[in-house]
């Protein structure tokens, strides 16, 4: 795989909005939260009292980031249930270091994505919809 074309996917002005809406606290932990719980997601109420936000500002927080596909939400009843979009999630992140040290041939360290050909082993987008 080359992973040039992953990092690619995403418009620079995208992940600088996306970045941008993550640049708050509260948002930082909805996300972590979120990620922790896993694909089923968590329903509002729950959600702020784990993240310690007013429903107004949670409401707030959560608006900005479903604006920018970091989260979901859906009904379930009288809930309304939020959840990580994880391939936007690990798209982010692929933009951000999953060309880590290519151009190098000093690599960062152990955990380098480049090292040993181990950025051939990211999750891609395409790969996480299928359960990879």
């Amino acid at each position: 795989m080359n992973h040039c074309n992953i990092t690619r996917m995403i418009t620079d002005d995208l992940v600088a909005k996306k970045l941008a809406v993550l640049g708050h606290p509260i948002r930082l932990s909805i996300i972590r939260f979120l990620v922790r719980v896993g694909p089923a997601g968590l329903a509002a109420g729950q959600l702020g009292k784990q993240v310690n936000a007013a429903p107004n500002a949670l409401t707030f927080h959560l608006q900005k980031l479903v604006h920018v596909g970091l989260v979901t939400s859906r009904r379930k009843g009288q809930f309304i249930i939020y959840s990580a979009v994880f391939s936007d999630l690990l798209e982010l992140t692929d933009n951000l270091v999953g060309a880590c040290c290519a151009d190098s041939p000093n690599k960062c360290g152990p955990k380098c994505p480049s090292k040993d050909g181990a950025a051939d082993n990211l999750i891609t987008k395409d790969d996480h919809s299928k359960g990879v």
